[in-house]
């Protein structure tokens, strides 16, 4: 479809309706550490995070905490995420602790009737200064977020003149192209809502100009994505029990659906009850991949080696690299966590 002519959308018409609040919480005297397990499966590990690395907790007490993305630079910059059934965006930094940002951030006030998850999801930066682009739940859309004056610019909220699902994860080409996922969890119901009109939950492709067409449909619920850095290949998660899988795809192939392999099946961890399904993930500079699965967040290689295992012990949502490489942030259940990095360098 055409890009939404609402170019400044105000974000649920200013004013009454809308609960922003800054963030004045106070900064935390003393960081605070949960124990965490590092299974390390290949040497190369070390290069990557140290040994002795520790999980810091910079931000608790969300419901479900999600879509982490770093803003700005490594000493001046802070980290956006968000709590998608609290309908809030929240903000952290080193010299202000955590606070909230943004609520609602999806569905405006009373406007919840039909959502399992009214919140916004999914972030990433943008690649114009001071915006960042959110999947939002609650709006239904991809869209655009002005960090100063926290106004949506709605993207795309329609495929073929029906309204998405529930808009979850994105990733940014370099020539602007937005690849989004668009599973069912934002609805009361899931596949079952009446809400839901896509027949798929698709994969979809944002083109520069506008233009959207689905990418991948045979997915069940396909959730976090990714691109490699020489953006020839796609990451995709696939939270489903049944098969809990982290999918690769040829972007240059002629039927990039068909060219699908898997690169993780976490069915064995499934079934020994590990916590957490695929989820978000992230892509170093190296090509490392950062994925969410059962257990924790399993690390690989470009060549898709499994080098290690965070174990945060919970259900992990998504997670990022920020502070120009120096530490991997960790949506990990009601919590968010820093883990310092050795030598990956933020996407």
């Amino acid at each position: 479809m055409k890009r939404n002519s609402l170019s400044a959308l105000p974000l649920w018409l200013i004013g009454s309706l809308l609960g922003l609040s800054a963030c004045a919480a106070e900064p935390a005297e003393k960081p605070a550490y949960r124990d965490i397990v590092i299974d390390r499966r290949d040497p190369r590990l070390d290069a990557i995070i140290a040994p002795d690395a520790k999980a810091e907790i910079v931000a608790e007490g969300v419901q479900w905490a999600e879509g982490p993305v770093w803003v700005g630079g490594a000493s001046d910059g802070y980290l956006l995420f968000t709590d998608v059934p609290g309908n809030r965006m929240h903000r952290w930094s080193r010299a202000d602790g955590a606070g909230v940002f943004l609520e609602p951030s999806g569905a405006p006030v009373g406007a919840k009737e039909g959502f399992r998850e009214p919140g916004a999801n999914g972030l990433i930066r943008a690649a114009e200064n001071g915006s960042i682009l959110v999947a939002n739940h609650g709006l239904r859309a991809v869209a655009r977020l002005d960090l100063e004056t926290k106004q949506y610019e709605v993207l795309a909220d329609a495929y073929q003149s029906e309204p998405f699902n529930s808009p979850n994860d994105l990733a940014l080409a370099s020539d602007g192209t937005v690849y989004f996922t668009d599973p069912p969890y934002g609805l009361e119901g899931l596949n079952d809502s009446p809400l839901k009109r896509q027949s798929r939950n698709g994969v979809y492709r944002l083109s520069p100009s506008g233009e959207v067409s689905l990418l991948i449909g045979n997915l069940t619920f396909p959730n976090g994505v990714g691109l490699t850095p020489d953006e020839d290949a796609l990451y995709v998660a696939v939270s489903d029990p049944a098969r809990p899988v982290v999918m690769r795809y040829d972007l240059g192939a002629a039927d990039i659906e068909a060219s699908g392999v898997v690169i993780h099946d976490g069915s064995a961890d499934v079934s020994n009850k590990e916590p957490g399904l695929p989820d978000g993930l992230a892509v170093d500079d190296a090509g490392n991949l950062f994925a969410t699965a059962p257990g924790g967040v399993h690390i690989f290689s470009p060549e898709g080696d499994l080098l290690g295992v965070v174990k945060t012990g919970v259900p992990n949502a998504n997670c990022a690299i920020g502070e120009d490489g120096a530490a991997l942030f960790i949506a990990a259940n009601n919590e968010v966590l820093r883990v310092p990095l050795e030598s990956a360098s933020a996407q």
